[in-house]
């Protein structure tokens, strides 16, 4: 917790973060998803909900409020989540493909029944 909120890491630390956090300070990037299974011991983020986003020393970079959210599978996550995401994919497949490639990387195999936990956000302060 800092600041009372709960912090907001987004993909894996370097230079993936670094990119990733300049997209939502820009206000580029406005949807996260993450695996069902990572949310085991925490809640899911709720409407409303204010999350500290964090640089790879857990630094304040900025805080978002989620706006909405969605539990569906890998296979069910729509063209629109993409885009609000905002990394450069350009069609759904190639947004699946790279999420597959980074949870691999992270030591988990994804199909299309894989439970996901998408969230939409707004960026409401930059430090």
């Amino acid at each position: 917790m800092i600041d009372g909120m709960r912090a907001l890491e987004l993909g894996s630390k370097g230079e993936m973060r670094e990119r990733l956090n300049g997209l939502v300070l820009a206000g580029l990037k406005q949807a996260t998803a993450g695996l069902v299974d990572d949310y085991e011991d925490e809640p899911f983020e709720a409407v409303g909900e204010r999350l500290v986003l964090v640089d790879d020393d857990t630094r304040r970079v900025g805080v978002v409020e989620v706006t909405s959210t969605q539990s569906t599978t890998f296979g069910d996550v729509p063209w629109s989540f993409a885009a609000a995401e905002n990394e450069g994919d350009t069609t759904i497949e190639e947004w699946r493909a790279g999420h597959r490639r980074f949870w691999l990387t992270e030591g988990v195999e994804v199909t299309d029944a894989t439970p996901v936990f998408l969230v939409y956000f707004r960026l409401t302060e930059a430090v």
